[in-house]
């Protein structure tokens, strides 16, 4: 008696194996990430894949690299008291800061340096949630290869301070007429209070919103600076 030919058939049918060229692609891009990881705890980014495409639809952009001795100490600590003052007590996620983002129903403010510097550097500006987990993979690598002071020297070398100003050196020339390294108190709380929304926000005339921020920017500088949390960055 013929043997009957099953014909049920699995409701989740088998997802198919993945490619092997696309193996390659994804190990490729890996290890390329890796290796520019390494490179750039060494020497400092000197453009961003933004920075590429604003040249290209600019015409042109303003940025020039300098080291962290030639920046303003107080220029670092606003930025980070503006940005992320927890950003020496982080391993790249502060969690606080995102746990109240959650319960505000808003990821506003839980965005660490560390979290930009990995966008800015390796990524694409939007949103999306590829981008996002990208962003999650690359922040501790780079947290465990970079120090902090190096970090933070990244982010105000490739930060935008304005339409087609990148970095702090490009920053101070564009709006104050001096260097990076001659930033004054008052100034340096300008530049970083016009973060994370430069070309909205104006520091030579500041609306009451960007003073406030400035304001509270220079406050947290000092304070940063009193209670340790600039530890990590200075000296």
């Amino acid at each position: 008696m013929a043997r009957k030919r099953s014909t049920s058939r699995s409701r989740f049918p088998a997802l198919p194996p993945m490619r092997p060229w696309l193996r390659r692609i994804g190990v490729g891009l890996l290890a390329a990430l890796a290796a520019l990881i390494l490179l750039y705890s060494a020497v400092t980014p000197p453009f961003t894949p933004y920075m590429l495409a604003e040249r290209a639809r600019l015409g042109g952009i303003a940025h020039q690299t300098v080291d962290m001795d030639d920046i303003a100490p107080v220029m670092a600590r606003s930025v980070v008291a503006a940005e992320d003052a927890n950003f020496c007590r982080h391993w790249g996620f502060d969690m606080r800061a995102i746990r109240s983002a959650v319960a505000a129903g808003s990821n506003r403010g839980a965005s660490t340096l560390s979290q930009q510097v990995a966008k800015n550097v390796f990524l694409w500006q939007g949103r999306s949630w590829v981008r996002k987990a990208l962003e999650a993979v690359l922040t501790p690598a780079v947290e465990l290869v970079w120090t902090k002071r190096h970090l933070l020297e990244v982010y105000l070398n490739v930060a935008e301070f304005g339409e087609g100003v990148f970095g702090v050196q490009a920053a101070a020339q564009h709006y104050f007429g001096v260097d990076a390294a001659d930033l004054t108190s008052r100034q340096a709380a300008r530049l970083a209070a016009i973060l994370p929304d430069p070309k909205r926000r104006d520091p030579v005339r500041p609306t009451a919103f960007v003073d406030g921020r400035a304001r509270a920017a220079a406050s947290g500088a000092a304070t940063i600076r009193a209670d340790g949390r600039s530890d990590c960055f200075e000296g």
